[in-house]
């Protein structure tokens, strides 16, 4: 899958990893980088009960994070050495229930932009070596030029 987008960043893989494993949301979950090129990041995640909901399947709130995750990436990659990015709004639709075991986001930017960026994740159910859409989300994304990606001070 090429993307045809460049980096602003020649260190823009690096970025994108070492800013995915400071997530502790990420790490409380399970969540893993498994796809990384200019663009599009995927991110997977296997079942367990600590992120299902009463019916079992993976909670709809940790589906819309691994999506959010996924397409924030996607943009980061893009963005340039001196800059953080920020979610400002996403629309995710839940399609079908996250029923498998592994849960699937992919990433990809829409459009890049110097300001916003807007990506789209498509969410995927795999079970039993089967594939199936269960969210999909559209969402901008702020460039913060200027901002470092690190942890700000004491809080």
């Amino acid at each position: 899958m090429t993307s045809g987008f460049t980096p602003a960043d020649p260190n823009w893989e690096a970025k994108v990893r070492d800013s995915f494993s400071r997530q502790g949301a990420m790490t409380t979950v399970g969540a893993r980088l498994v796809h990384v090129e200019p663009g599009h990041v995927h991110i997977a995640l296997d079942y367990a009960d600590a992120i299902s909901q009463q019916h079992g399947y993976v909670h709809g709130g940790v589906v819309g994070m691994i999506a959010d995750t996924a397409g924030g990436y996607s943009g980061f990659s893009l963005m340039p050495a001196d800059a953080s990015v920020l979610t400002v709004e996403y629309k995710l639709n839940l399609v079908a229930p996250a029923d498998g075991e592994t849960i699937l986001a992919k990433g990809r930017v829409i459009k890049p932009g110097r300001t916003l960026v807007v990506t789209q994740a498509d969410v995927f159910a795999i079970k039993a070596g089967q594939s199936k859409l269960c969210a999909t989300m559209l969402q901008t994304l702020m460039t913060m030029t200027g901002k470092s990606d690190g942890r700000a001070a004491a809080r």
